[in-house]
């Protein structure tokens, strides 16, 4: 039988800058904490855009809507096929608050992720759809 999960990633845009944050995921790894964006998964029954908006108010307190979506990608962990879209959110604010999932956050310029996205899949992606 196969099995899916879709999962998504907001990319919160306020005004020219984008919000990373930190997130520990492994204390096996060299560097247990690093960057990305807000991610997770679409509980049942639940529509993409409903999620990822969820998602960021959860993680992060901030308020935003769907802007569009940016790009899609796909993983396979075991026998679980991940499929995921990554949306560009806005919001009017800054003032973030984050849930204990997440250990630090930044607003940066799109020509800074690569200071701090060190998962090259991820850093691929965004550098392709941000064309930096």
């Amino acid at each position: 039988m196969e099995k899916y999960q879709v999962v998504v990633k907001g990319i919160v845009k306020f005004e020219e800058r984008y919000l990373i944050v930190q997130r520990w995921y492994d204390d096996r790894i060299e560097d247990p904490y690093q960057w990305g964006f807000v991610d997770g998964k679409i509980e049942f029954g639940e529509s993409p855009d409903k999620a990822v908006v969820r998602l960021i108010r959860e993680q992060t307190g901030l308020e935003t809507m769907v802007d569009h979506i940016i790009y899609t990608w796909s993983y396979l962990v075991g026998d679980v096929h991940h499929i995921g879209i990554s949306y560009e959110c806005m919001t009017l604010t800054d003032e973030v608050f984050l849930s204990e999932e997440l250990n630090d956050y930044r607003f940066v310029g799109k020509e800074e992720f690569e200071q701090y996205i060190t998962n090259s899949k991820l850093y691929e992606d965004i550098a392709r759809v941000f064309e930096i």
